[in-house]
């Protein structure tokens, strides 16, 4: 009597075929939803860096906000009485032409001037002065809300 040894396949060739398995039809949303939590991350300790950069100490007042519907071209001027427009410095002679080139809606865009509390009341004087000689109609002062003490 012989016996015969089997080695685990049965059959000759059929044994050796593997079965191909069907392709998975199922999107898997754990890697995606780990890049979205990493963004998220992300853009919520990016935000508060994304304002403006020109440390003023604004003084407060009574007035409510304004309402707008885009982002208004900034002027700062700090304690030490330096002009920014957004965070770039600039001299006060070159504010008008400055805005004149940046100015998107012409001279009906909104100009916002950020002023320290402790700023030169001439030097405010004379920016907002000459932008307006200048035709911008549309400026307002930036304050912070009043506190109650």
């Amino acid at each position: 009597m012989a016996m015969q040894v089997s080695s685990g396949q049965s059959g000759g060739r059929r044994g050796r075929r593997r079965r191909r398995h069907a392709p998975m039809s199922e999107i898997n949303v754990t890697p995606m939803v780990d890049v979205m939590l990493v963004l998220l991350i992300i853009f919520m300790v990016a935000a508060p860096l994304l304002t403006v950069g020109v440390p003023i100490d604004l003084p407060e007042t009574q007035a409510k906000a304004l309402e707008g519907d885009k982002e208004p071209i900034t002027i700062s001027v700090n304690s030490a009485g330096e002009i920014f427009i957004q965070d770039t410095p600039i001299a006060i002679d070159e504010v008008v032409p400055k805005l004149e080139a940046i100015a998107a809606n012409g001279y009906e865009e909104r100009i916002y001037v950020r002023g320290d509390q402790d700023a030169d009341y001439g030097t405010m004087m004379k920016l907002m002065g000459r932008i307006n000689a200048a035709g911008f109609k549309r400026l307002g002062l930036v304050t912070l809300e009043e506190r109650d003490s």
